[in-house]
């Protein structure tokens, strides 16, 4: 009988991740290896650093991953590995692990988009999870909406013109010295405030399916300089509630009306930021209203991880897609 074991490999940014996942929805290994303690004094992701850290975990995480999942590399039905978008230094270092490690047995290699892993998240969170749907994808390098009429086919309906969401919480935490990352912070910290009592725009809100965010950070700067200028203290637990509210009456309006139009009833949500508190609570109760099923991965799935590279490539191979050994890194690598 065919193997069903794929062993996924992401490195696309700071987490050195490996991952054996059966059938495309059945996680047997999960392991991630998190360099958040190294970037955290800086603010933020130090490319260099990041790609120097992976070279040390990569080999431990994935013979860890196979361990776990009583697996050996002889026992795979194919490796998939994080082709792009990322750092390059970092998915280089993914992409020339997995090369080898195919090489070495002749094994069937495929490269992977990291957001078509992020969609992915959602089969294995919910094996029973079917096609058509619109996947609302958000982290702090991505904001986009897609829809998805079967595994391994998409149609991205609008991105990020210039920040995702993810990235213009992260500038406004550390602004307001919350630390890296910034998104949990300004969550915890909104929760209970009243979202309305801080003036913030809506950038492109009922305009097609496309998202921009960079106007909103400026806003949200300008309004904190002009109340330092002033001398006025500012209510920190109601400003974070306020910004954020600006961000997810954004993602949900675009999200619900992309569900509506393409005569869908499942909605999903992916991506780091898909563990925003309020992004979920908004989703979920508007899209009910609507007669949208709502769903979303748990926590370790919503971050980079290596079980959602192994899904999505798990469904390429077995369309027959193989990659040459000349596989390179595409830090802009579309959908």
């Amino acid at each position: 009988m065919e193997s069903q074991l794929v062993l996924g490999i992401e490195t696309s940014c700071d987490e050195t991740a490996a991952a054996v996942v059966e059938s495309g929805r059945t996680i047997r290994a999960n392991v991630i290896a998190s360099q958040i303690d190294l970037h955290q004094r800086f603010g933020g992701v130090v490319p260099e650093i990041a790609s120097r850290r992976h070279v040390e975990l990569i080999l431990p995480v994935v013979d860890r991953a196979l361990q776990e999942a009583g697996a050996s590399l002889d026992d795979l039905f194919g490796i998939a590995v994080t082709q792009g978008p990322g750092l390059v230094g970092s998915l280089l270092v993914g992409i020339s692990a997995a090369k080898a490690l195919a090489f070495a047995r002749g094994l069937p290699l495929v490269g992977v988009n990291h957001l078509e892993g992020h969609i992915c998240a959602n089969f294995l969170a919910h094996p029973d999870l079917d096609t058509p749907l619109v996947c609302l994808t958000v982290s702090g390098g991505h904001t986009a909406l897609v829809y998805v009429p079967r595994p391994g086919e998409y149609e991205v309906m609008g991105t990020t013109r210039d920040d995702a969401a993810g990235e213009a919480f992260d500038k406004i935490a550390r602004v307001l010295g919350l630390g890296y990352p910034g998104g949990a912070a300004i969550d915890r910290l909104a929760r209970g405030r009243d979202p309305g009592a801080i003036p913030l725009p809506r950038a492109m809100a009922g305009e097609g399916y496309e998202f921009s965010f960079s106007g909103l950070k400026t806003a949200a700067l300008q309004f904190l300089e002009r109340a330092r200028r002033e001398g006025r203290k500012v209510d920190i637990g109601e400003f974070a509630a306020a910004f954020q509210e600006a961000i997810v009456d954004v993602l949900v309006e675009k999200a619900l009306r992309a569900a509506r139009e393409k005569r869908v009833s499942r909605l999903v949500l992916s991506g780091g930021v898909a563990a925003n508190s309020r992004l979920r609570e908004r989703l979920a109760r508007q899209g009910a209203a609507l007669g949208l099923d709502v769903r979303w991965p748990p926590l370790e799935l919503c971050t980079d991880n290596g079980a959602m590279i192994a899904a999505a490539g798990y469904f390429r191979l077995k369309a027959g897609e193989r990659a040459p050994l000349s596989l390179n890194a595409e830090p802009a690598l579309r959908l």
